[in-house]
């Protein structure tokens, strides 16, 4: 391999590390979180300073999951740019570091407080891969914390901390996380359990483990009906709600039938549709 081609290989590894989707999901919550703590659309110094700074502390985590998850990796995905030589160990570490410090100088930029959320979401990130994640369910809820923590962060970055509606998205965030990682440890529970985790895959069983899961994404579509019996959101907004909750009960669906070889791209398709529902109530929040 010529040095072109081994400097190809590299950035695209180092590219792959971010798993860009998952922290521009991450970007996108919190800038639904600014719009429903505001209830109009922010400075664009807020969302882009905002959404940076959560698509770096989010990207940080994930590139040092790789790190600590590669003995794991080697079984479950070894097409993952770390265990396939793509990148060092090095890399990754350098990667991250400079990573999170672009994302906690942009919450500097936005305020002291902005800061202080960003770096316990970070070291919460940090302390998951470093120590719990093969302990399981307090692992699972460190990384759902984090995922509901970025609607949270939208209200901090506009002053509007304790805003119930960004609160409550944060809740429901955090549930369809918790569900997406229980389902995930179900999948990967060959792995893990040669590296030494206790996810609830390993102790009860990976059908159980689903089950739970199931219930947690049942629930998720249960509590979103809230808003509009409380008159917290106008009908319109069951348009994206609804795109929500479909996703996840066909996904839920298919995570409990037993006919399916590899449920993991139903893992996907809940977040993703989630995603999307999230981003259609966004884009109609700007446009309503």
């Amino acid at each position: 391999m010529n040095d072109a081609t081994a400097l190809s290989t590299k950035i695209r590894g180092l590219a792959r590390l971010f798993r860009f989707e998952l922290p521009f999901a991450a970007g996108i919550c919190v800038l639904l979180g600014e719009l429903l703590a505001l209830g109009h659309f922010p400075s664009l110094s807020a969302v882009g300073l905002g959404f940076g700074s959560v698509f770096c502390i989010s990207a940080s985590a994930l590139i040092l999951n790789d790190y600590f998850d590669i003995e794991s990796d080697q079984i479950n995905a070894p097409q993952r740019p770390l265990p396939s030589g793509m990148v060092t160990p090095r890399d990754v570490i350098v990667l991250s570091v400079v990573v999170t410090l672009l994302g906690l100088t942009l919450s500097y930029l936005i305020s002291v407080t902005a800061l202080l959320v960003a770096v316990l979401v970070w070291l919460v990130g940090f302390l998951y891969n470093w120590r719990f994640k093969k302990t399981g369910l307090p692992g699972n809820l460190m990384v759902s914390f984090s995922v509901g923590m970025t609607f949270v962060f939208g209200g901090v970055v506009v002053a509007r901390p304790f805003h119930p509606i960004a609160w409550f998205f944060a809740i429901i965030a955090a549930l369809i996380n918790l569900g997406e990682e229980i389902a995930a440890d179900a999948m990967d529970s060959a792995g893990d359990q040669q590296a030494g985790s206790r996810s609830l895959a390993i102790r009860w069983g990976p059908e159980k483990a689903l089950r739970i899961s199931s219930t947690l994404f049942i629930l998720v579509v249960l509590l979103s009906s809230l808003p509009f019996l409380f008159g917290w959101l106008p009908p319109i907004y069951l348009l994206p709600i609804s795109l929500m909750d479909g996703s996840i009960l066909y996904g839920t669906i298919q995570l409990l039938n037993p006919r399916q070889p590899d449920k993991r791209d139903y893992i996907r398709w809940i977040y993703l549709g989630a995603s999307a529902g999230m981003l259609l109530f966004l884009i109609m929040r700007l446009i309503i």
